[in-house]
């Protein structure tokens, strides 16, 4: 394990600088320097791009160590991924608060722009097919999970509005792989800002076609 240097600039009273201090990091220190370096070699490269030789290299370790903490690169990338789904699922589920459903909505669709504004480099790896089989599933699996958490929602307002409940599952899929499929658009192009595409993507599911708002609005806390 390759120890971290930290150089002390003071002299003593001859003016000759003091011998230079080395830190070690702590197993749970390097797994965690590990973890970033390998999520921001996958979010650029991809799984197949990105070996053990160039995590070991941006880490300043031998390879050795690399399967000491992950088992090789299938382990890293299992454990990024993992994370990222579960810190994805947790901001969703999260945000669905409010008691009006248009605004429940309008959370749900900030929850999930947060993320990809926030953790971009999270985002293009779940995006990406994962080459190897999850614990926590894969990316479309993940949105059917969220998907579940607003059918629970759905299914008291069409019961509450006379709509049949049964379609509840329907409506709840189509409308976060909706927000889903327009934020991998927004993840490259970024425009226009995130509190506008959050609006419109409410705007569509709110009123439908037939009655869009020219100059949509959002009615919760939320502003940008």
């Amino acid at each position: 394990m390759i120890d971290a240097v930290a150089t002390d600039s003071s002299t003593s009273s001859n003016d000759k600088p003091r011998r230079t201090r080395r830190t070690r990091m702590t197993g749970a220190e390097r797994r965690q320097q590990l973890l970033e370096i390998g999520r921001t070699l996958f979010a650029a490269k991809g799984f197949e791009g990105t070996s053990v030789e160039e995590i070991a290299a941006k880490a300043g370790v031998s390879k050795p160590v690399v399967y000491e903490h992950f088992g090789g690169k299938e382990g890293l990338y299992a454990v990024v991924v993992d994370r990222e789904m579960r810190q994805l699922l947790d901001m969703v589920t999260g945000s669905l608060t409010a008691g009006h459903p248009r605004e429940l909505l309008e959370q749900a669709a900030f929850a999930l722009l947060d993320y990809i504004e926030e953790s971009t480099d999270g985002f293009r790896i779940l995006v990406r097919d994962s080459p190897i089989p999850q614990s926590t599933g894969s990316f479309a699996s993940l949105i059917s999970d969220i998907a579940t958490q607003v059918e629970d929602i759905l299914g008291k307002e069409f019961k509450s509005r006379g709509f049949d409940p049964k379609l509840a599952p329907l409506y709840a899929q189509a409308l976060v792989g909706m927000v889903a499929l327009t934020g991998q658009w927004w993840l490259d192009v970024r425009r226009p800002k995130k509190a506008e595409v959050a609006a419109h993507l409410v705007n569509l599911a709110w009123h439908g076609l037939d009655g869009l708002e020219p100059k949509p609005r959002l009615i919760g806390h939320r502003k940008n």
